[in-house]
């Protein structure tokens, strides 16, 4: 929203309030303040001019010698090139040694052969247009001789303007949020600063203007959800010669908008005043009436800009007898605009829902300041007054005889203000302080609402204007804002604080980050949408919840897996040549499993290329199973139950059926690792093998606290043993075993090869082992350690069918 500050001075006194002040003012209302910019850049020199007479240059077809009146006692010769410069016309003129924007000084000059003692400007060359075709035309009743900085634009029937092109003038420009539509008229603003300033507004006469015809054009109101109210008027006889006036192009300019005819001039007008957006037909173009109603199909429409469209049954729009007319609350149609020779018009001023209105512009590639005004919400008593308003700016711009307003509405489905409850006590526990019941009724008062006192607070009635207050907090944010955020006391909670440590023995999530960072891994974050293909290739039995309106196709589902995101992660790595990828990530996986949606906390991991960097001291290989088992491994040992893990041959679709493995925790399933399947490696364009795991954060939860035990004093004793059993037979069942025959002397069990080849029959395998014993109390004799030997070898030959090496 862009307007001048002297326009909203007009509405507002704001004699002690300059701009600075000003911008702060609407900036801690809510009402950003996006840019501070002069409504005219500096230029000195410059009065008003009569230009006498045009006469042809002696030597220069397109150059004119004008002698023009300037008010400094004598006629000055000009030599002018505009086309459209005439003889009696009152004009910019700067005079010798005038400044003009980008530097320019007006010195004597002699254009082939003519003297000019100074030059006649067009707007663009006052800074006041980025572009102009000719010389700028000023009003008639301009005095001769004033300074253009300081004059007053004067018309019977228009607005005085206090500032005419004055440095101290400046354009403000808003940044509202969607809320605030009400602020996207100068009366909105100028309504906000009252409030705050406690200063009452002075609008402009609005009165209604008396009909002196009876032509009235039929409504019809074919879909009151979408259009619940339309009004209209007719006006024959307007002068189609007739051009605004400087006071209304220059206002536009200041606004942002460029002047374009009158009519379409008073209609931005009223839409920057009052908020409410309007259009003007050519009335001999629109058939018989007017319907709102929803298109057809098979319909188009010629917009204003040139483009045309084909409807969908889903848009309103304003048609006559036959067609489509507008595009309803975005844009006119091109057959019915007012033209240059237009003499009878037809304005419209309706109330469209938001609901049916917001989305539509974008949907056709368009966005108008209509459709930003309708899609925020406008004022649904706005109409008639915008009319009237209208109505009295052509009058008095272009003539004409107005017949009466036809004003079509459908009660039952404009919107209802509902009345709300505020109660003392909430205001206080919101806001933190406690305001008396005469601020408060002063602030929501002044804001335009009615109130009804009751035992606990009020009953509060907002303006129709107002769209954003449906709830209580709103009524209290906005006696928040008036009141000022700076004014709030700053205040500490009362309440007692009761902190809660977490459980010692809950998992460390950031000694697990550390961990895996110092094997190497990096964390990484991805999205929680993933592509319906890759969830498909990498989890096809999870079901995954599909977006109801994804942001692109390739994010078009919830993630069962956090695996899609790592390999994403991993295969944009290796297309930048990083060949070792170790990447993790802790997030959210969400499942349905046929039943409710769930959302699981896991910690999944990936890793490719080689097993160590890039060196000198040890020979390069390839990552393997076993390597992110040991990762793995050190993940779980931050529990500090490392024993209650173990790996269990498992299956899944996405991973090699020989190299995968389930993770269990004391029996329950709490993930799953592997190497990603070779197949789905190919489809995904992975270089080399990739291994992934993923565990369940919530069955990490609780770990084990530490307990002392004393520390033996006597010396350990060390047996190596190498065993041959079947090779199905898993090393976690061997140290089970072991560990059974001989709890009480047995410290520690190391396995430091494994071997299959020549001297082992085929299905076997031979475990070396180390079996380190010690006593707490006394040292362990020959006979003691044997003895124990003995029991470990007999319970893995009953239990397990193990054997002596030969």
């Amino acid at each position: 929203m862009r307007f001048s500050e002297s326009w909203l001075r007009e509405w507002v006194d704001l004699a002690e309030v300059d701009t600075r002040a000003l911008v702060a003012q609407l900036t801690m209302a809510g009402l950003e303040v996006d840019a501070v910019e002069p409504a005219a850049p500096p230029f000195e020199g410059v009065v008003i001019g009569l230009v006498e007479a045009v006469e042809p240059h002696p030597d220069a077809m397109k150059l004119r010698v004008c002698p023009v009146d300037a008010g400094q006692g004598e006629t000055l010769q000009i030599v002018c090139g505009a086309a459209n410069v005439a003889a009696g016309m009152r004009v910019p003129v700067a005079l010798v040694g005038a400044n003009l924007p980008g530097g320019l000084r007006i010195k004597r000059a002699r254009l082939r052969g003519v003297e000019s003692f100074g030059m006649i400007c067009s707007a663009a060359e006052l800074g006041l247009a980025e572009s102009s075709t000719g010389i700028m035309p000023l009003d008639a009743d301009a005095a001769i001789g004033e300074d253009l900085r300081r004059w007053l634009g004067l018309d019977d029937q228009c607005i005085e303007l206090r500032r005419w092109l004055g440095l101290d003038d400046q354009c403000i420009e808003l940044d509202l949020t969607p809320d605030r539509g009400d602020c996207l008229s100068l009366a909105g603003v100028a309504r906000e600063v009252g409030v705050i300033n406690r200063t009452p507004l002075h609008p402009p006469a609005m009165e209604p203007v008396p009909a002196s015809l009876e032509d009235c054009f039929p409504v019809h109101l074919d879909a009151p959800t979408a259009c619940p109210r339309y009004a209209c008027r007719v006006i024959r006889g307007i002068d189609p010669a007739a051009v605004s006036p400087l006071w209304l192009r220059e206002r536009l300019r200041r606004s942002g908008l460029r002047s374009i005819s009158p009519v379409v001039d008073v209609t931005n007008y009223v839409l920057l005043e009052l908020g409410q957006p309007m259009h003007g037909f050519d009335l001999r173009r629109v058939d018989g009436e007017i319907r709102a109603r929803m298109a057809r199909p098979g319909e188009r429409l010629a917009l204003l800009n040139g483009e045309k469209i084909d409807l969908r049954d889903d848009t309103l729009v304003i048609a006559d007898a036959r067609r489509p007319v507008a595009l309803a609350g975005i844009m006119g149609g091109a057959e019915t605009a007012v033209e240059e020779g237009t003499r009878d018009i037809l304005l419209e001023s309706a109330f469209f829902a938001p609901a049916a209105i917001s989305g539509k512009a974008r949907s056709y590639g368009l966005a108008t300041d209509s459709s930003h005004r309708f899609e925020r919400g406008v004022d649904p008593r706005l109409q008639t007054q915008a009319v009237e308003r209208a109505t009295r700016l052509l009058l008095d711009i272009v003539g004409g005889h107005p017949g009466p307003v036809v004003d079509v509405a459908s009660s039952a489905h404009l919107p209802e203000r509902q009345w709300l409850r505020l109660r003392r006590e909430r205001i206080r526990r919101v806001l933190g302080l406690a305001l008396d019941d005469t601020d408060v009724e002063d602030i929501l008062g002044r804001l335009g609402m009615e109130l009804q006192t009751t035992e606990e607070g009020w009953q509060v009635l907002p303006p129709t204007s107002r769209f954003d207050i449906l709830l209580e907090v709103d009524l209290i944010a906005e006696i928040g804002r008036i009141h000022g955020y700076d004014n709030i006391p700053v205040t500490h909670g009362l309440s007692a604080a009761r902190t809660k440590a977490p459980p010692e023995a809950a998992l460390d999530l950031g000694r697990v980050r550390g961990t895996l960072v110092g094997r190497g891994y990096h964390e990484v974050i991805t999205y929680s949408f993933v592509s319906p293909e890759l969830q498909e290739l990498v989890d096809p039995d999870g079901a995954p919840l599909a977006l109801a309106n994804p942001i692109s196709s390739d994010m078009a589902v919830m993630r069962t897996s956090l695996w899609p995101g790592l390999i994403q992660a991993a295969r944009q790595n290796q297309a930048r040549q990083e060949r070792r990828v170790r990447i993790f990530e802790t997030g959210l996986r969400f499942r349905t499993d046929g039943g409710p949606l769930r959302q699981e906390s896991v910690l999944s991991g990936l890793v490719t290329g080689t097993a160590l960097p890039e060196q000198w001291g040890a020979p390069s290989r390839l990552v393997d199973f076993y390597d992110l088992k040991a990762d793995l491994d050190a993940v779980l040992a931050t529990t500090g139950a490392a024993e209650a893990f173990r790996y269990v041959p498992a299956e899944h679709p996405a991973l090699h059926p020989g190299q995968t493995a389930r993770v269990e925790r004391e029996g329950d399933a709490i993930g799953l690792t592997g190497m990603l399947h070779p197949a789905a490696g190919v489809r995904l364009d992975m270089d080399g093998n990739a291994f992934l795991f993923e565990i369940s954060l919530e069955a990490l939860g609780q770990g084990v606290l530490p307990a002392f035990k004393p520390l033996s004093k006597f010396p350990a004793v060390r047996r190596d043993l190498a065993v041959v059993l079947p090779e199905d037979v898993e090393h976690r069942r061997v140290r089970d075993c072991i560990l059974a025959a001989e709890p009480e002397l047995l410290r520690k069990i190391v396995l430091f090869d494994v071997y299959h080849g020549e001297k082992i029959d085929s299905g076997l395998k031979s475990l070396a082992l180390g079996l380190i014993f010690q006593a707490p109390s006394q040292t362990l004799t020959d006979g003691d350690v044997e003895g124990a030997v003995a029991r470990v070898l007999a319970r893995l030959g009953d239990e397990l069918g193990a054997r002596l090496r030969d």
